[in-house]
């Protein structure tokens, strides 16, 4: 489990590297608002699972560092992991391990926010963080896979709060911006992608962007491995091949 991030990170987590497209346009420019210190300090990016918004946190959370030059890392959580963050023990008579956890940060970065659990003292413990960082004018931004109203087991001010900022959603499951995934990944990569191999990678794998990158990383080391160039055949090979090993 990984709560807190070391700056900088892997650097697919940056604005330089995420991929703009249609369904993205929205969050990537708001969250390059928040980095550019404008007006704005709240912004709520949701989605479904794989679409970029961890990247776009994270790349957030890069820029601070790079801007501020701190030395310690930024802090940053999942609601995934906020079981082992605390034990599964959520008693009021504890101090509060988000508050631990993002002590002088300049920046509070919460992703997941969809898997909250159903626990009053959870929730105050978050609206005590968000009413921190907001009464103190620095940056919030969080993530989570649906609209802030349709969001479970958080009190109705949060939402309102949620909805006086910035709110996008992301989504790249259209075959438009998987292709321009592809290319930027192929790119980064110093692959050669032809497109009867991304037609076949469109209409053979899941549509987040974890799944592209494995597919690709995986069709490229059997490129390297037989001495051939990637094509619609090659990719089909190795994406049975990796499929008949799993």
């Amino acid at each position: 489990m990984q709560l807190v991030f070391d700056f900088p990170i892997n650097p697919r987590y940056t604005f330089d590297n995420f991929v703009v497209c249609g369904g993205n346009g929205a969050a990537y420019r708001f969250a390059r608002l928040l980095a550019a210190g404008e007006e704005q300090n709240l912004l709520y990016i949701y989605g479904p699972a794989g679409s970029g918004k961890t990247h776009l946190l994270m790349a957030l959370g890069k820029s601070f560092y790079d801007t501020i030059h701190l030395p310690q890392a930024i802090p940053y959580v999942s609601f995934k992991e906020i079981d082992e963050l605390y034990r599964g023990e959520y008693r009021a008579e504890q101090a509060s391990k988000l508050a631990e956890r993002f002590s002088n940060a300049p920046i509070l970065l919460v992703d997941d926010l969809h898997l909250i659990p159903d626990t009053p003292y959870l929730r105050q413990e978050l609206w005590q963080l968000f009413n921190d960082f907001h009464g103190a004018g620095k940056k919030i931004a969080i993530t989570g896979l649906h609209p802030p109203k349709e969001l479970p087991h958080l009190d109705d001010h949060l939402v309102s709060r949620l909805l006086w900022g910035l709110v996008a959603k992301v989504d790249v499951s259209d075959d438009a911006s998987r292709r321009l995934i592809l290319q930027k990944l192929a790119a980064d990569r110093q692959v050669v992608l032809p497109d009867d191999a991304i037609d076949y990678l469109l209409a053979h794998t899941a549509r987040d962007i974890e799944s592209l990158i494995g597919a690709l990383e995986e069709i490229n080391r059997h490129a390297l491995a037989t001495g051939r160039k990637i094509s619609a055949r090659l990719a089909r090979e190795a994406l049975e091949s990796r499929g008949a090993a799993g």
